[in-house]
């Protein structure tokens, strides 16, 4: 019985984020991005998200390499934990892996790891399949779409992408999309992302002249923030910030990284003399001055954030001060960022932050870009990927409006295993898969239970009971006595205190009197008791943590 080509998504699929594709054919496997996922807002504690690699784990001898689209942490976020639990070479272009390797080097593992750079055109030999890099528009330089050669067929997939002419560094590859089209396709993974929206998405020269707009409309201290990782936005603020006489200091962390990794790699030229120490700007004029900085999505510890809460160390919030958010808010952020926009206001500065300003682009594709791409693939099978449920619905319902039958769509989740042979593609069992939690240096010990525990915590506080028994005969030497955290406040509940621990000696009481000596027992009967009073009187229930000791 002939092999069948697998596609097995273990992340990106009914959520934003967290993504990664498995190819597998006998005894060769692909994978193919390997990003983190944000916390939600129940996720107490976390700090992100990555996949249940177990089904890599379990086949690591069929693990060929790993690939990379682009650099952004969706896409490359999860590896330095991924790849302390499966090695293998990690494939990408230059700007990605310059990303990468810097990751890696933070948690000491880059002297372990594989990264071998490849340009877009570029042709890589991975067992039976042969991955070939084709350049592709997005909010990041050096963003690759991947045409697939399996057994069975060509597989596109575009990563995130979108159609824009003007990009500095040369529009999407149409004519090798359609070259691939006319060869014939076997299947499309296509990015959902901006399926809801209809039209084009705005070319980034349109931020430029905005930026340009501002820039000389305004004699105050300019600030402007945005997503770190968009070199080209960055490019065109130093170049306008240039063209009027003004110079550039960078703040924040993950913008001072990715300004380091571009510069030596040659994907940002900043003009000679334009670029200064943060320590610098205040010889300078106000308007002379121009600051870069971290934080366009609330972040608690970005740069941004601490100006506007005053905890910056060399920047101070003055009246006056333009500030420009080049961004648009990831859904889940809109508080944070809401948070410091009214901050900076209450500050006096004037923020810049309205979508009819011009001020930011997408870097996902739009409704009539993605019919472009299925036009010229013109793929036998289609399967969306990178977004939720109902964006993957709206791309498959866009695809029969390219007169694809709904026979030939697949829409899956993770862990599903695709099967695919010359004749059909579709779902057939499962794998492994789903989220696994990091918080600080633990990575997956923070599980369902733990979770569990924090949101009760969070919603309805703790009591302690604190208990001596004596080691003779069991009898209460000393207490019950009562500690609570985020249930009440002490000193304003006396009455309720006291009926508290009331009930916790009722219930040592019967205890005794049933001669009951089973600790176990003891501590269920206790916090039995009082749960069913504090629910009945508070309406509240509150974690309950008897401790005995024994004296």
């Amino acid at each position: 019985m002939a092999e069948k080509l697998k596609i097995i998504p273990l992340g990106g699929l009914n959520e934003i984020g967290k993504n990664m594709t498995v190819l597998e054919y006998g005894k060769d496997m692909i994978v193919v991005d390997c990003g983190l996922g944000f916390p939600e807002d129940d996720m107490y504690g976390v700090d992100l998200v990555i996949q249940d690699v177990t089904y890599l784990v379990e086949n690591q001898a069929k693990l060929r390499g790993f690939f990379i689209t682009h650099g952004h942490e969706d896409h490359i976020g999860a590896l330095p934990y991924v790849l302390q639990a499966v090695n293998a070479p990690v494939h990408a272009t230059p700007l990605t892996n310059g990303l990468i390797k810097h990751k890696l080097e933070e948690h000491k593992l880059l002297a372990k790891s594989q990264l071998v750079t490849h340009k877009a055109g570029a042709v890589v030999k991975a067992g039976c399949f042969s991955v070939e890099f084709i350049h592709v528009n997005h909010s990041i330089a050096d963003a690759c779409a991947f045409a697939i050669k399996t057994p069975v067929g060509t597989i596109i997939m575009t990563g995130d992408f979108k159609l824009d002419p003007t990009a500095e560094d040369g529009m999407t590859d149409l004519g090798r999309l359609g070259e691939l089209g006319k060869e014939g396709v076997y299947a499309l993974l296509c990015d959902s992302t901006n399926v809801e929206r209809q039209g084009y998405t705005p070319s980034e020269s349109l931020v430029t002249d905005s930026l340009d707009r501002h820039f000389n409309a305004c004699k105050e201290r300019i600030i402007v923030t945005t997503f770190a990782s968009n070199m080209h936005r960055i490019a065109a603020v130093f170049a306008v910030a240039h063209r009027h006489g003004r110079k550039v200091a960078i703040t924040g962390r993950s913008m001072e990284n990715i300004l380091k990794v571009s510069t030596e790699l040659g994907y940002l030229n900043i003009p000679a003399g334009t670029l200064v120490d943060l320590n610098q700007i205040k010889s300078l004029p106000k308007d002379k001055v121009v600051i870069v900085s971290t934080g366009s999505q609330g972040e608690n510890m970005s740069a941004l954030y601490r100006m506007a809460f005053s905890n910056h160390r060399q920047i101070e919030i003055m009246p006056g001060d333009h500030i420009i958010i080049s961004a648009s808010a990831i859904p889940g952020n809109e508080k944070a960022v809401s948070r410091i926009i009214n901050e900076l206001y209450r500050k006096k500065a004037d923020v810049i932050y309205d979508k009819l300003e011009g001020l930011h682009v997408s870097g996902h594709a739009c409704q009539e870009e993605l019919k472009i791409i299925h036009a010229l693939t013109k793929p036998r099978f289609f399967i969306p990927v990178h977004g939720e449920q109902r964006h993957l619905q709206k791309h498959a319902a866009l695809a029969q409006q390219m007169h694809m039958s709904p026979r030939n769509i697949v829409i899956a989740d993770i862990g599903s295993v695709i099967e695919c042979t010359q004749k059909t593609c579709k779902v057939n069992g499962t794998v492994p898969a789903g989220k696994v939690l990091v918080d600080g240096m633990g990575v997956g010990d923070v599980g369902s239970v733990v979770l569990r525990d924090r949101k009760h915590l969070a919603s309805d506080g703790m009591i302690v009971v604190c208990v001596n028994l004596s080691s003779q005969d069991g009898s209460l030497l000393s207490g019950p006595d009562i500690i609570t955290r985020g249930f009440v406040y002490i000193k304003e509940n006396d009455d309720l205190m006291e009926a508290m621990r009331m009930v916790a000696a009722r219930a040592l009481d019967n205890c005794q009197e049933r001669k009951i000596s089973d600790w176990a027992t003891i501590k269920a009967t206790i916090k039995h008791d009082l749960s069913q009073f504090l629910f009945k009187n508070t309406k509240r229930n509150p974690m309950i943590l008897p401790i005995i000791m024994e004296v």
